[in-house]
């Protein structure tokens, strides 16, 4: 008897919800990270944060290359999931692993050597550059564990099997609190490596969960199997895998190289308004994470429905997961334009004329983030049916012809000042949703699929 597939069967709004907030909730402990690594660096001053700082938009711009072509993996997997296909959804997942590990190696081995130069172009001061560059190629060391994990998640995804990560992500965020102090500190036999040890305990947990995926997909016990008979280069594979992966790729690049570029725009409006725009992108850092959520759910549910050739039910997938983003999140928007000044002082309490910068910042950005959350579940759709180039060409459209360009001229061509900046992000979401929107309608993204059914 036929195994019933959850995904491609019955409510769909279960199935949203069952795929989104398991991921949701694995993005937020990813974060975790970050904040623990904050909380136990400040403990050794200013210099250390700053030091893990400078760095961190470099490492988000390699890690964005490999994360893009994991993508892949969740496509092709979810499409052969829902088309009851378990030998090709254990194939391309072989091939998805042994292309991601020989990627991961050669990125480690070039973000490796090129710490210093990368550190002296980014800018990092004499006080800060030694640890700067020691705590980059520690954690350029740990881009194989990281990318072998990218790819673990991503395929598990794809088949709709998305507690497994979130256990993993928990465990070894738990350990990483643990290992951090350890590290950056030594205690008994174990020296303290100051700012690079806090490098050092996320490769250590980066390795211990990149050990389990692989011994889970090896197992296949969890719904995908892979072996190392199969992950010889297949050519055919390997093109679908690049074509799929590559635009999302450049997607997520361009995304962290837009972050990187508004920083430098607004450093030249001086130390408070940069404090106010830093405020402003962790609301928004903080926001993108249910849109996110939702977006990949929708990429797993669209690819098992268009694999089981129910392209009106992948259609409906879409039209729910669009409602639920747009009313959400403009509803947590509403919230944070009520809620901006309290929710500004709570980051710097003492500083009004941060508050009130920051608190302008965030009412004039909240009431867009419907539309925000509309253009990532959009890219989600195009991804799951396999027209990543969509999302690609949204993406660099929000950030790049619209939001980067608006930034700069209307803070520097006009009387708005720096408050240019902050109108660039509501005007951006709103067009990049339009047009999503209006590509999403012309269904071309259907069609497509009809033309590439076997």
């Amino acid at each position: 008897m036929k195994k019933r597939n959850k995904y491609t069967e019955g409510k769909i709004f279960n199935s949203l919800f069952s795929l989104a907030v398991p991921i949701i909730f694995a993005n937020i402990l990813q974060t975790a990270y970050q904040l623990i690594d904050t909380f136990w660096l400040g403990r050794l001053g200013a210099n250390a944060v700053a030091a893990v700082s400078i760095s961190f938009p470099i490492l988000f711009l390699v890690l964005s290359l490999g994360s893009g072509l994991t993508l892949a993996g969740t496509v092709m997997v979810s499409q052969y999931k829902g088309a009851n296909h378990q030998k090709m959804v254990n194939f391309s997942s072989s091939q998805t692993i042994s292309l991601i590990f020989f990627i991961s190696i050669l990125l480690a081995t070039i973000s490796y050597f090129a710490a210093r130069p990368l550190m002296d172009i980014i800018g990092a001061g004499p006080e800060i550059k030694e640890d700067s560059i020691a705590y980059f190629k520690v954690s350029s060391l740990g881009f194989v564990f990281l990318f072998i994990f990218f790819a673990f998640q991503s395929l598990m995804r794809g088949i709709g099997n998305v507690m497994l990560p979130v256990y993993i992500v928990l465990f070894t965020v738990f350990l990483n609190l643990v290992l951090d102090p350890l590290f950056i500190y030594g205690y008994g036999p174990i020296p303290g490596f100051g700012v690079a040890g806090a490098a050092v305990a996320s490769v250590i947990t980066q390795g211990l969960s990149a050990v389990i995926g692989i011994l889970v997909l090896l197992r296949g016990k969890s719904g995908i199997k892979i072996n190392f008979s199969s992950m010889y280069p297949d050519m055919k594979t390997l093109k679908k895998i690049f074509n799929l992966g590559f635009p999302a790729s450049v997607e997520q690049s361009t995304r962290a190289l837009g972050m990187t570029m508004m920083v430098i725009l607004v450093t030249g409006f001086g130390s408070e308004v940069v404090a106010a725009y830093g405020i402003g992108a962790r609301i928004l850092s903080f926001i993108i994470i249910p849109a996110l959520g939702l977006a990949i759910a929708t990429t797993s549910l669209v690819g098992q429905n268009i694999g089981a050739i129910k392209i009106k039910r992948a259609e409906k997938v879409a039209n729910l997961s669009n409602k639920i983003a747009f009313f959400g999140l403009t509803g947590l928007g509403i919230l944070m334009f009520l809620f901006a000044e309290p929710l500004t002082a709570f980051f710097i309490p003492d500083d009004p004329d941060v508050i009130k910068d920051a608190s302008l910042f965030i009412k004039i950005m909240a009431p867009s983030f419907g539309l925000l959350a509309v253009q990532q579940v959009l890219n989600g759709v195009f991804n799951g049916a396999g027209f990543t180039k969509a999302s690609m060409l949204i993406s660099i459209l929000s950030l790049w012809i619209v939001r980067f360009p608006l930034a700069y001229i209307l803070s520097h061509k006009t009387s708005l000042g720096y408050e240019g900046i902050w109108w660039s992000f509501p005007i951006s979401n709103l067009i990049a949703a339009i047009a999503a929107f209006a590509y999403f309608k012309m269904g071309y993204w259907k069609l497509r699929l009809f033309k590439g059914r076997h």
